[in-house]
This record gives structure tokens, C-alpha cells and sequence, in this order.
């Protein structure tokens, strides 16, 4: 279920908004009112150590529960990329990054609680020369810690980091 069908009345009114395809925008035909269902946006990073390996989770929770992921998470309201990132990065894993480069942009469903948002993920290559002070927070089961070489789309938990793995190999090998 998308988050446009979970409106059936409008909020400010409560008038009826039965559509009769999906919409991005409702619009209240009694009092006007607009909602934009614009996609949310994620940030997320390849984190290289200082040994040149790249730091990934393996996902502890659905969706992509067992596969590899990048490390990252939801932008809040009024916060930037950047600053997401670096925050995610440490309630995630507990670690500072060094440099943070942007790689790619894709977009992605993410199903939560039987609805499905849109989003926009935005990807980051990030260093890191503290690696080993790593730690795992509930959002994974574990570490992975793999020569870019080696990792496989496959066996990343999204679409959107598959298209990002092979962006980045082809940035940095090919």
C-alpha cells in the first residue's frame, strides 16, 4: 500500500477524497487543501577503512533482513545530508568519518508496517581511519568488512545499493 491510498477523507475538511487513480498530489475538491506525496529521503555510505576495505552491516531487520547493507538511515526535517549521514554513521556503527564524497542518487521502496514509501536514496563514499572501534548497534547483526572487489549486488538488501555497488566499482576499479 502506498502512503497516498491510507487518504480517504481530507484532513482539514473531512470530505470524502475518493480518487480514481493514484495520485503524487491530493487535492481537496471541497476546501483546496494539497498534500504532495514526495518521496522521503535516505542517506547512506560506503565506508572505506584505512585498509582500504569497505565497512557494510548485515541487516538485522526487514526489509533486507540477513543481506549486506550500506550504513545510513532517514533524513530528518531540518537537517542536512551531511549532517544525517555523519549521525547515522554514529548510532549505527559508533564511528567518526574522515571525508564524506557524494556517489549517486537512486530511487527505492521501502516497506514498513504493510505501506510502501517512496524514497530517494543518496549515496556517499566515506573514510574512515578508526575502523577497529567499530561496534554494531540493533540495526545489525553484524560487521562485514570486504574488499570492494568482493562484494557482490546480489547480496545487497535494496535495488538502489546494488545500482550504487556498481557505481562505485566501476568509479574506483574500472
Amino acid at each position: 500500500m502506498q502512503p497516498f491510498e491510507l487518504v480517504k477523507y481530507c484532513p482539514r475538511c473531512g470530505q470524502s477524497s475518493a480518487a480514481d487513480k493514484p495520485v503524487i498530489t491530493f487535492r481537496c475538491r471541497s476546501c483546496g487543501l494539497e498534500l504532495y506525496f514526495n518521496p522521503t529521503v535516505s542517506v547512506s555510505a560506503f565506508v572505506f577503512q584505512e585498509d582500504g576495505k569497505v565497512l557494510l552491516i548485515r541487516r538485522a531487520k526487514d526489509p533486507g533482513k540477513g543481506l549486506l547493507g550500506t550504513i545510513g538511515g532517514f533524513v530528518d526535517a531540518g537537517e542536512t545530508a551531511e549532517a544525517a549521514l555523519v549521525r547515522e554513521i554514529r548510532e549505527e556503527i559508533h564511528l567518526e568519518i574522515t571525508l564524506m564524497e557524494f556517489l549517486t542518487s537512486a530511487p527505492n521502496n521501502y516497506t514498513y508496517a504493510s505501506i510502501t514509501y517512496p524514497v530517494l536514496d543518496l549515496f556517499f563514499v566515506c573514510r574512515t581511519e578508526s575502523s577497529q572501534t567499530a561496534q554494531t548497534s540493533s540495526e545489525a547483526l553484524a560487521l562485514v568488512r570486504q574488499k570492494l572487489s568482493e562484494l557482490k549486488p546480489d547480496e545487497m538488501a535494496f535495488d538502489s545499493m546494488r545500482q550504487a555497488l556498481l557505481i562505485l566499482k566501476s568509479k574506483y576499479t574500472g
